[in-house]
Order: C-alpha cells, then sequence, then structure tokens
C-alpha cells in the first residue's frame, strides 16, 4: 500500500460576506478534491489539542501521528534540526522572523518576504554584531530564521516564558507582546538592539528605495528545547518521507526519522514550484510508502488577509499537486490511499490561525464513500469521522479497517 498526505498548509476559513457568506475553499475551484470527497470517507479532525496554540508545528505533529501534548517543547528546535543546527541537552531554539516594525507597529511580520539571499546578508550581520552575548544565529529560508540560547541565559524572570508570533500581531503595536517570563530578558534586548542594527543596513535601504517594507528588526519566539520523539518507521513499520520548502515541516520530518526530500523551485510563497512537488511525490513513492506534500502558499495569503491570493493558492494547489499525485497513483497500478486536509485554519477575517476542528477525507483502497457532496468545511461536517484527538488521523489512514478505532500516538522517546 503506498500512502499520501497532502497539506495545504491555512486553507481552512470561514464564510466570509464579499465571497456570498462562502469560504475561499467553497469558492476556488476544485475538481480533484472534490473527487477524492465523493470518492472517500472523511469528516473534521481536531488537530490542535485543547489549550494548545494553533500553529503549524502542533497540527502538523497531529497528522503525523504524534501527540503533541506528550511530546511538544516549541516549534524552534524543529527548524533548527532542519537547518542543520543540533541542539545540546541545555539549549533553547527560538524561531527569529525578520519583520518590519513603525512607530512600535509590527507591519509586515515577514520583512516585506524578504528574499533568503537578503535574509542571510542581516542574520550574518547580527551573529557578528551579537557573538558576545553568547548566542548563534542560522539563515532559513526568506524571513524564517533561527537563534539559538544556553539556557543559562534564561534564568531570569518569573512564570512560564511567552512569546507572540509577530503574525498574531499584525498592524498591532509591539510594546504590549513583547516577550515576557523567565528568559524574555535577552529576547527583549536582542529585538530591540536589533532595530538599531538593521534600519541602517543598505539592503533595507535598497528595499525601502524600491517601495517594500524593510527587514528592520528581529522577533524571537516558539522558543523550547529539544523534544523527545520516536522513529516513524518504529512506530508505523513503513519507510516515509516529507515534501516542504518550510524548515519546521522538514524538521518535524526529520525528527520522527522522516527522509526529507529538497524540491527545487519550492519556495514557501505564492510562487512556490506546486509541480515540481508534485513529481517529487510521485517518483518518491518508487521507492518509499509513505510521503507527505505540504504547500504554503494559502496560509501566507490567510496571514496577509488576500482573499483572491487564497482562492488562487487553494486552485493551484488543486490543479498542480492533488490532481497530478492522485492521477499519478490511480495510473500506477499499486493499491493506494490518500489523506487530504489543512492543517488548521488561517481565517482572512483574523489573518492568524485559530484551533477549529479542519476538513479531511481520505480516499483510495478499501475506504468506503460517505457521501460527502465536496471538499470543504461545510461539506466535512456532513462526513462520517469525527476525531477529537488529531494524532489518531494516523490510524484511520493505515488501519486496515478505516472507521474503527484504535492503535495509539507515536511514542516519545
Amino acid at each position: 500500500m503506498k500512502y499520501v498526505v497532502l497539506v495545504g498548509d491555512g486553507m481552512a476559513d470561514r464564510p466570509i460576506p464579499e465571497l456570498g457568506n462562502r469560504t475561499p475553499l467553497e469558492v476556488a475551484r476544485t475538481p480533484h478534491m472534490d473527487r477524492c470527497a465523493r470518492e472517500g470517507a472523511g469528516g473534521l479532525v481536531r488537530t490542535v489539542p485543547e489549550g494548545m496554540d494553533p500553529g503549524s508545528d502542533v497540527a502538523n505533529l497531529s497528522i503525523l501521528g504524534v501527540d503533541p501534548s506528550r511530546c511538544y517543547t516549541g516549534r524552534g528546535p524543529f527548524e533548527a534540526a532542519a537547518m542543520g543546527a543540533p541542539l545540546s541537552g541545555d539549549e533553547w531554539a527560538f524561531r527569529c522572523n525578520l519583520v518590519t516594525v513603525s512607530e512600535d507597529v509590527m507591519v509586515d511580520y515577514s520583512g516585506g518576504h524578504i528574499s533568503s539571499g537578503e535574509g542571510r546578508v542581516l542574520i550574518a550581520l547580527l551573529a557578528e554584531r551579537f557573538a558576545g552575548r553568547g548566542v548563534r544565529f542560522h539563515p532559513g529560508v526568506g524571513y524564517r530564521n533561527i537563534m539559538i540560547a544556553p539556557e543559562r541565559l534564561l534564568l531570569d524572570g518569573e512564570g512560564a516564558l511567552r512569546c507572540v508570533p509577530p503574525h498574531d500581531i499584525a498592524g498591532r503595536p509591539i510594546r504590549d507582546h513583547l516577550p515576557t517570563g523567565r528568559g524574555s530578558r535577552l529576547l527583549r534586548e536582542l529585538m530591540q538592539a536589533s532595530y538599531l542594527i538593521l534600519s541602517q543596513e543598505t539592503v533595507n535601504k535598497v528595499k525601502i528605495d524600491l517601495g517594500e517594507n524593510p527587514a528592520n528588526m528581529i522577533w524571537l519566539w516558539g522558543g523550547g528545547k529539544k523534544p523527545a520523539t520516536a522513529a516513524f518507521r518504529a512506530e508505523r513499520g513503513i519507510d516515509g518521507a516529507v515534501i516542504s520548502a518550510v524548515d519546521l515541516i522538514k524538521g518535524i520530518g526529520l525528527s520522527l526519522g522522516l527522509e526529507v526530500i529538497g524540491v527545487p523551485g519550492a519556495t514557501g510563497y505564492y510562487d512556490t514550484d506546486y509541480s515540481a512537488k508534485a513529481g517529487a511525490a510521485l517518483a518518491a513513492l518508487n521507492e518509499i510508502d509513505f510521503v507527505l506534500v505540504h504547500v504554503e502558499a494559502a496560509d501566507e495569503a490567510g496571514h496577509n488577509g488576500d482573499r483572491s491570493e487564497k482562492v488562487r493558492a487553494i486552485e493551484n494547489f488543486d490543479a498542480k499537486v492533488v490532481g497530478p499525485v492522485m492521477d499519478g497513483l490511480r495510473r500506477g497500478g499499486r493499491p493506494f490511499r490518500a489523506l487530504l486536509l489543512p492543517d488548521h485554519y488561517t481565517p482572512l477575517s483574523l489573518r492568524t490561525h485559530t484551533a477549529d476542528p479542519v476538513p479531511f477525507c481520505i480516499c483510495g483502497d478499501g475506504i468506503r464513500p460517505d457521501g460527502m457532496a465536496a471538499f470543504s468545511e461545510k461539506a466535512a461536517s456532513s462526513g462520517s469521522i469525527r476525531i477529537e484527538e488529531g494524532w489518531r488521523l494516523m490510524d484511520e489512514l493505515l488501519s486496515p479497517r478505516p472507521g474503527g478505532r484504535g492503535g495509539g500516538a507515536q511514542e516519545c522517546r
């Protein structure tokens, strides 16, 4: 049996008055996702456990069969793993966004969607300037980078460390959302000092001249220590891989012992090479039995509050990923199952994630159609399956008799 998981990050949304009280999934032309829904079974799944922040880290751990409430420490360690920055037992890794701040307001969580080349220049400068502070910086893709600090520098303050993701505070004053709690002093000092450094940099002066948002500050969040997770093969009995442009997803894959397949042209934004991801997935399935394909574009459109781009991203996902992958599986002559879903909601009205249960469908061998008419939030509510603990969805996909319950979350070491 070949297994494919197709994740359209942030596709799910709430009804929008300007779209006739329909969601982008309902408006978009998605014949391939709709066919999967009609030929398969589905419903709603809660990928974010009660009380946890609704991030792609928590949601994609759930999708891969890991109970985040048992294993999750923060998203930073996963991204550090993807960047080849191993953590010792006493180190914390933090996501380090390059952002745009103006007059104390978070203007842009992505620094004008700064290119990876420009980002590397700025991160290298900060690494040089902050070398004496005992921290390390690692460049990632575009605005997404990592800062690593030894735990001994994070001992000040009272209470749990709380850091707010920058995409949660678009258009709002940053002073109300700076890190608080144990270890927050170092983070605030680095963030505030970075503004003085980056505002003067040539890269940002050029961006301003071009009418682009400058990447004039770092924003530190998502911190945590190295997580303890067991290998996917040991728990599930199959070899697998992940395909994504995003270091977070790559790092989750690596932490579970999955292969990470690089795809030239995968950007994590609207211009990503959808078709190349689909081709890479089908090629991988000639050698292994499980592939997760993650596409970020719809989530970026949600954070940007861009209705047109969100609909376009969903249509591209359907036409260039879901369609070719499903056609390839059907032509391949091998038994298969495919799981299709967003990881979480990214409502255009909020421009951030929410923990609403997301629609999903499973189609392929051994799956009886349950009457879902299309793939959307509303259609999934009439599906036959409701899963409250998202990590059980992997059991549903791999079960010889879908619709039953059993199995368990992938173990933590």
